[in-house]
Parts: structure tokens; sequence; C-alpha cells
């Protein structure tokens, strides 16, 4: 029976086989990229590349895919190795920093790449390449109770005013809602081209089409 017998009854054996073949790029392991990592690659994505230079953290745990005994180690490359265990994929994982200088190279032969960055700069710098380059690109990003997963060419880098990133309130329920949102949409793109892009306010439970004009 296939790892992703239950995913195939609802997909379709057609569906699955694109979303093997379809190649994605997340750029971030953090709690956004790499729960999106973890459930692309469990719905059965086979293509995966994963771009982070930071370690994990004590404070990551609660809403990271990671174990205490991960705590000093590269994201990319526990979340590469986990995946390997649990499901047998081979993820390529990058433990460097994404700049405008070698954005070319690390987002290089991508279907689709996925910005969880959280920071300005190199949500910058993946807009700008991916605008330049023709490669869609999905912004998925959080803020206190929102969470947003929008698409590049209507999509506005926050200002760096906010990027103290050690310091900000999360909920692990909107992550892993944000998380669920931001994978449909990504399925769906791969099945039939669509770009959706929506706004959650998790007070409300509410998820909003996001249709501003560029």
């Amino acid at each position: 029976m296939s790892i992703f017998f239950h995913e195939q009854l609802h997909r379709t054996p057609a569906l699955m086989t694109k979303l093997r073949d379809f190649p994605v790029i997340v750029c971030g392991a953090g709690a956004l990229g790499a729960n999106i990592s973890e459930n692309l690659t469990r719905s059965g994505f086979g293509k995966l590349r994963i771009i982070d230079c930071d370690r994990i953290e004590e404070r990551n745990l609660s809403t990271q895919p990671y174990y205490r005994s991960d705590i000093g180690a590269y994201k990319a490359k526990i979340l590469t190795n986990s995946l390997y265990r649990a499901l047998g994929i081979a993820v390529d994982g990058r433990s460097q920093e994404l700049t405008p200088a070698n954005a070319g190279k690390l987002l290089t032969g991508s279907g689709l790449v996925v910005d969880t960055f959280d920071n300005s700069g190199s949500r910058q710098a993946v807009k700008d390449y991916c605008h330049q380059s023709q490669i869609p690109c999905l912004h998925v990003g959080l803020a206190s109770d929102y969470a947003e997963i929008i698409w590049n060419q209507i999509y506005r880098v926050p200002s760096p005013v906010n990027d103290d990133v050690c310091d900000y309130p999360l909920a692990r329920n909107l992550v892993m809602f944000a998380v669920a949102v931001a994978c449909e949409v990504i399925v769906k793109f791969v099945a039939t081209e669509e770009q959706r892009s929506f706004t959650i306010t998790w007070n409300d439970f509410a998820v909003q089409p996001f249709n501003r004009q560029s």
C-alpha cells in the first residue's frame, strides 16, 4: 500500500503524479516553512528544496517540527533528515542565507517558490528574483492574529521596522491554520495553475480572498 494511500483517494492518481514531479522551493524552515515543507512532503510532493541558514533554538520547539535533541543544529539539515526517515524522500536542504547575490543560484530549477522568511530583506530578494525570472512565487506570512497567503504580483514586502523576529506573539494554532490554507493553495496551483490569494484572521476563524490590485 502506498504511503499516500488516503491522499491519493482524495486527489486522484493523476494529480498525485503531478505533485510528485513538481519542483518546489521553500524559503525558510521556521514555523511556517518547516510545517509547510512537512505538509507538502506528506501530501506527495517529491521534489522539494528548503533554504534556511538558522539553527534550532529552544523557543522554536512549540511551533516547529523539531526536537529538544536538535537544538543547535541547522534547521534545513534536520528537516531534510527527518523527512527522509519518515517518508524515504530525499529533500534538498540548503543551510545558506539567501541574498540578492545568490538568489539565482539557490532558486534555480523551481516550478514554484514559497517564501516564508521572517525578515524583509530576504523576502525582497525572493520577490525581486522571482519577478525578474517569471517564476511563480507564493508569500506566506504571520502577524499577531493575522496570516496571509499572497502571490508575488500583488504582494508588498512589509517594512523592516518590525523585523525583530525574537520578540512577537505567535499561536501554534494560527500557524497550522495558515499552513493548511497555504498547502491547499499550492496543490490547487499545481493541479490547475490557479493563483488564489487569501487572508486569515484568527479571532473569527475567517479565510477571505485577497484581491489587492497591483
